[in-house]
């Protein structure tokens, strides 16, 4: 039996997507790794899975291939459920996810398959990364984060990460010589303003384009928004416990009949 770590691979962007092979050669250095990711685009799915439909899961790996890879038909989250119900034979001890094509800093970690895919992880006990890179593009240039990508998932397994915990790690668009490092970061408070474009189709009925600008309100120094905008990475550690502790004790001065 192999006695290197196991390493689950995923993503939101689909399993052909250029981040996910990237992702794939890094941790093919670091372990044995299973990638089970979207069999096409999950991108702004948030923590959606699938319960009103069947699930489908396709081997695409050829026998001889160096790593497992499965397509499933579902959201990101749906991948690491199914991967760690079905596919393993033993517990990942560690999940990546990405490379993303795009930011998942501030606010849009709530709307990110990648980032739900490692908190569905997380959320089973299994250190969890999601990693993305600061552009959009198909073809994006994934070299500068190879070397970050490997040291962050090194520690991950030499380490661990403390339990109720996934790192949110975004990448800037920039060559390897101008990235200035990693920083430690919080997430910034910042938000969409949405609008949504209005059109028409041929036949007279409306629809919708939603479309917007992302506003950063948070004007401190020690956000991920602003540490990306220095060259930095940003390494923000993200609790899936959503309880507000800090306002309990005030809610406790309500007045309720009983």
């Amino acid at each position: 039996m192999s006695k290197k770590p196991l390493i689950l691979v995923t993503n939101d962007d689909g399993i052909t997507a250029p981040g996910i092979l990237t992702l794939i050669e890094v941790m093919e250095t670091l372990g044995d790794v299973v990638v089970v990711a979207p069999d096409s685009p999950q991108s702004g799915m948030g923590h959606a899975i699938t319960i009103n439909s069947v699930l489908h899961l396709d081997k695409v790996s050829k026998k001889g291939d160096k790593t497992q890879q499965y397509s499933c038909s579902g959201t990101p989250a749906d991948c690491v459920k199914i991967a760690i119900n079905e596919v393993l034979d033993r517990r990942p001890d560690l999940c990546v996810s990405g490379i993303n094509h795009g930011s998942n800093s501030s606010i849009n970690v709530i709307y990110s398959g990648t980032m739900s895919a490692a908190v569905e992880a997380g959320i089973e006990g299994i250190p969890a990364i999601g990693f993305s890179l600061l552009d959009y593009s198909w073809d994006a240039n994934f070299k500068a984060s190879k070397k970050y990508v490997k040291q962050i998932a090194e520690n991950a397994l030499k380490h661990g990460i403390a339990e109720g915990v996934v790192l949110n790690v975004n990448i800037p668009n920039l060559k390897e010589e101008d990235i200035k490092g990693i920083k430690i970061c919080r997430q910034a408070r910042a938000n969409w303003k949405e609008k949504f474009d209005k059109r028409k189709t041929p036949q007279g009925k409306d629809y919708y384009w939603l479309t917007g600008e992302f506003v950063n309100y948070d004007k401190g120094t020690d956000t991920d928004e602003h540490a990306l905008a220095e060259g930095y990475l940003s390494v923000v550690p993200v609790q899936f416990d959503l309880t507000a502790h800090h306002y309990m004790q005030h809610l406790n001065t309500w007045h309720f009949e009983q």
